[in-house]
């Protein structure tokens, strides 16, 4: 069974760094100073909310749904990901109403939803 290689420390929670790869057919192996991927310096919470988000096709009520969280903590989840892979996040913008009514729209949120989205 292989393991994930590991993009954080489990002791200090630091971005790691690989520096020996081995091809498993031929056994070569390279050494030095490697960065993970993005995805493997995620946690495991931010991956599983990731693999949730894919699955749901960025649907925003489905992920509420599946997770049984509010839409802005959907967003939240979302920006934290994206901090985490280093890109910047904008300020945090309020969502404007005609985001919120086009939602409604489309059934992406239910009235009471986009009411309290409203209100915020």
């Amino acid at each position: 069974m292989n393991k994930e290689v590991l993009g954080r420390c489990p002791v200090c929670d630091s971005h790691l760094k690989v520096t020996e790869i081995t091809c498993g057919s031929c056994g070569t192996s390279i050494r030095g100073k490697f960065d993970p991927c993005k995805f493997c310096q995620l946690s495991k919470e931010q991956k599983y909310f990731i693999e949730v988000f894919i699955k749901n096709r960025g649907n925003i009520k489905e992920i509420e749904k599946e997770l049984g969280i509010s839409y802005p903590t959907v967003r939240n989840k979302l920006d934290e990901v994206i901090e985490s892979m280093g890109y910047k996040v904008e300020d945090k913008i309020k969502v404007n109403r005609k985001e919120i009514l086009d939602k409604l729209d489309k059934g992406e949120i239910d009235k009471d939803e986009a009411l309290r989205l409203l209100s915020e």
